[in-house]
């Protein structure tokens, strides 16, 4: 296992934003992978927190709808006292009754607003560095949520303004009444159509990238070979990439990474988390984790050079991964696929 290295710190969009060149996704902490809410799981979480700080990760992923609100809680408690030494990024976008259902999007100025003071209140702060639409709402124009967030960076409630999955089009719709310092996307070695248009689109117009899900939800760590490796709260194995079937040819993909990881002395989460940061120096990866053990992992894949051989190797084409990253009913919807209701 190569050691963890002491993370620099790197600008994030054209605004003045600079954050860890690896960040912390939080989201595993409290929703989607199981159910992780005892105290010692919670304890842990917090102690993650802190040693990614140690280690110069100091980017902080969250968001409302992860609970909902319990995540951004937890994160709250973990910076209370240390707010100065961390940047921290929540986002907003859905409707969320008050029994914690997810009812759709909103990103209506007036959910906008609601959503950051809620935010404000939960992670204890009064300022939110980064503040990400979630997902585009294709019942509010982009222009008239971008002109309640640029109010809110006016009133210094949150410093700057990110984008989550958003179509080209609506990137430059955005980008034109506010700018947009980063732009959240996933983006690994088995999820890479956004290199088509969203990539060169942020980097034209000079926005950074933040990569969500860089370790394959966990898939290319090498760890879940079979459905049965997933608790049963786990929402994974509700994704088609998880099926039996689309995890037995996936596991080829795997492969290689562990080859690699092999011949350099270091694991396959490193090796498939050094391939997002070969993609350039715009590119900020988050990879969640809730174990200690996994946070210096993380961060050690920043000292892991790749060849041009090695990159070539993991060059993985369309059709060598089996299944989609989310489910028809999202997919459909346009809510999980880069803002395009026609996928």
């Amino acid at each position: 296992m190569s050691a963890a290295p002491t993370l620099p710190q790197v600008p994030l969009g054209q605004q003045g934003l600079i954050v860890s060149a690896q960040g912390l996704g939080c989201m595993g902490m409290s929703w989607s992978y199981g159910e992780h809410q005892s105290d010692e799981a919670q304890a842990e979480s917090l102690a993650v927190i802190q040693k990614a700080l140690e280690l110069g990760c100091n980017f902080l992923d969250t968001a409302e709808v992860y609970g909902p609100h319990t995540n951004e809680e937890l994160v709250g408690r973990a910076i209370k006292g240390k707010r100065g030494q961390y940047v921290v990024c929540t986002k907003f976008g859905f409707k969320i009754g008050e029994d914690g259902t997810i009812k759709g999007l909103d990103s209506s100025p007036a959910n906008v607003r609601r959503a950051c003071e809620a935010s404000l209140q939960r992670l204890g702060i009064d300022c939110i560095d980064l503040f990400y639409q979630h997902r585009v709402d294709h019942n509010t124009p982009i222009e008239s949520t971008m002109c309640e967030l640029k109010a809110l960076v006016d009133e210094g409630k949150i410093k700057y303004i990110g984008l989550s999955e958003a179509s080209a089009a609506d990137i430059r719709k955005a980008h034109a009444i506010h700018p947009i310092s980063a732009y959240q996307l996933e983006w690994s070695l088995w999820t890479r159509d956004a290199e088509k248009e969203i990539v060169p689109t942020c980097r034209e117009l000079g926005i950074g990238l933040v990569a969500y899900s860089p370790l394959g939800r966990g898939f290319l760590t090498g760890t879940i070979e079979k459905l049965e490796d997933l608790s049963e709260g786990d929402r994974r194995r509700g994704t088609p990439r998880f099926s039996a079937e689309a995890m037995e040819k996936n596991k080829a993909l795997v492969d290689k990474v562990r080859a690699i990881a092999d011949r350099k002395g270091c694991t396959p989460a490193q090796v498939a988390l050094a391939w997002v940061h070969h993609q350039g120096s715009d590119v900020v990866p988050i990879p969640g984790t809730k174990k200690l053990k996994y946070v210096v992992d993380n961060v050690g894949a920043y000292a892991v050079k790749l060849s041009a051989e090695d990159m070539e190797e993991l060059s993985f084409g369309e059709g060598d991964v089996a299944g989609e990253r989310y489910g028809a009913e999202f997919m459909k919807s346009g809510t999980f696929h880069y803002g395009d209701t026609s996928s």
